[in-house]
């Protein structure tokens, strides 16, 4: 009777701890937040000191520890299994329980985590059961305890058995989601790129970061009839973005016309704008259609913004707001359908400031502003764009260049690129037009790029020695200008008499042959 009663009472705390088990492990889908907290009620319920849920790496087939109790969790880091290593690696081979009575008798009880030396001799039971769905081995669920009957043993392979299961519908139902999240994810990867592929322009090099969100920021853009502001430094590529943004626009098919507004004169540029009528100004023998006009049902693009006039400025408003103008000359309006993109290298925000652009065209042309960054932002471009100039000016130059030598390019990354893609392009023209090997040197580059180690001009001497000289040259200028005159050329450098005639004695010049 009494025998019946604790079995009762073991059964009942079975089915307890099996069910506040499955519990936990419906709290998370993250592994790590469910599996600690289970193992943690089976040393509570179980009386065990140690308790471990390892599993098998499909990747590298090696068996990690994903969590565990009363183990450091530095140890556990350091804890690996192969498949057939030691009673964990040979459950997860074979898919079959151990039971260690005695893990001091055993020879392969590895104790890689060096807990049990601690025990001394002390007699210790190991279990050992596979995590494992159907035929499908996930790993292993391991605990030890002080010595028990053989059939507590049995009774606790039985449990950790129905526990192993559990937690191998856990594993396996959180791998499916975390598979199918990286699935979603490498999809989204893959359609992404070949968005950027379809609006990538053909004629734009680059695969940094920086280019990347602007081919993005233009794939936005492109298929709307926003105003658009590209914004860079001179020689990044303004003009290429503006034509990209036309050719996949709606607007492909029509005209693409583009006018530098830094270039024009103000006497000229209302006329090129708007056109003329016959007999507007002198020389207007015939009437003229302006780059508006011509611009009808496509896109017309203002380079450098940014020195369009004031009095034209007023114009270009009119024609943002209301798709209308007259030409010089004429009093009948012509209505057109054009988008229109700008761009400029001036900072607009500071020149509105200084009454040099009007604020309400700046906000009816910054729609969608769009930022190319400058090459020394992309370095990472600058080898992909070498190597197009390269063979753009070899093709065109009828020569074979088969490389471009490690330094040249060491001398192309370091550079700062004041004059970003375009000089990067003379640079490279120029270098296939000197180069007599096929080959790209260093030394091929302008006197710009070169570095004190590929001139072998290095300093030899020190920053002292350097500050004299400068301030000995300084001082002959000023003597010079001054015919020898000390007081006059202590004025110059704003020195006192005295410290100047201090400097002179120093460097023991002469001032009287500077007289006249």
């Amino acid at each position: 009777m009494a025998q019946s009663g604790i079995h009762y009472r073991r059964k009942l705390q079975e089915l307890t701890l099996l069910f506040e088990i499955s519990q936990t492990l419906d709290r998370s889908l993250d592994l790590e937040q469910v599996i600690l907290p289970v193992l943690r009620q089976l040393k509570e319920h179980m009386g065990l000191s140690h308790g471990t849920v390892t599993l098998l790496n499909r990747q590298t087939g090696l068996i990690t520890v994903e969590a565990a109790v009363g183990i450091a969790r530095d140890s556990q880091s350091q804890v690996v299994y192969s498949p057939g290593e030691g009673v964990t690696g040979k459950v997860v081979q074979s898919g079959k329980p151990m039971v260690i009575p005695n893990i001091q008798e055993e020879t392969d009880f590895l104790d890689k985590t060096g807990v049990h030396r601690e025990k001394g001799g002390q007699a210790v039971a190991f279990i050992c059961v596979p995590v494992m769905t159907n035929k499908d081995i996930l790993g292993a669920l391991s605990a030890d305890r002080a010595d028990g009957s053989p059939q507590s043993l049995e009774d606790d392979v039985r449990l950790l058995s129905i526990v192993a299961s559990m937690i191998a519908q856990a594993v396996k139902l959180r791998r499916s989601v975390q598979e199918e999240r990286e699935r979603l994810m490498d999809e989204n990867r893959r359609l992404k790129d070949q968005l950027e592929e379809k609006f990538r322009p053909k004629n734009i090099i680059g695969n940094s970061t920086a280019m990347k969100e602007v081919f993005n920021l233009m794939a936005q853009v492109s298929g709307s009839e926003a105003s658009v502001l590209i914004r860079g430094e001179s020689g990044t590529g303004k003009e290429l973005i503006a034509l990209a943004i036309h050719y996949n626009s709606p607007r492909s098919e029509g005209p693409f016309v583009k006018v530098n507004c830094s270039a024009l004169p103000e006497t000229v540029i209302e006329s090129e704008l708007f056109g003329h009528e016959k007999g507007a100004f002198t020389g207007a023998v015939q009437t003229r259609k302006g780059r508006f006009e011509l611009a009808d049902g496509g896109t017309i693009f203002l380079d450098e913004i940014g020195d369009l006039p004031l009095s034209i400025q007023v114009k270009l408003l009119r024609v943002l707001q209301e798709r209308e103008f007259e030409r010089v000359g004429g009093n009948h309006t012509q209505r057109v359908n054009v988008r229109i993109i700008t761009a400029t290298h001036r900072n607009l925000e500071q020149m509105i400031e200084q009454n040099e652009f009007r604020e309400d065209l700046y906000y009816r042309l910054n729609v969608f502003p769009l930022h190319v960054p400058p090459l020394r932002d992309r370095k990472s471009d600058i080898t992909l764009l070498a190597d197009y100039f390269t063979e753009k000016y070899s093709t065109k130059n009828n020569k074979e260049i088969r490389r471009i030598s490690t330094p040249a390019i060491e001398l192309l990354s370091s550079y700062h690129w004041p004059g970003n893609v375009r000089e990067l392009e003379n640079c490279i023209e120029r270098a296939v037009l000197l180069s007599t090997d096929g080959v790209i040197h260093g030394h091929l580059m302008p006197p710009t790029l070169q570095s004190a180690e590929s001139t072998n001009t290095l300093l030899h001497k020190t920053l002292e020695e350097e500050l004299e000289r400068f301030e000995k040259e300084i001082l002959l200028d000023a003597l010079k200008s001054s015919k020898g005159n000390a007081a006059r050329a202590a004025r110059i450098l704003g020195l006192t008499e005295r410290k100047i005639g201090l400097r002179i004695s120093k460097y023991g010049i002469d001032s009287r042959r500077f007289r006249s």
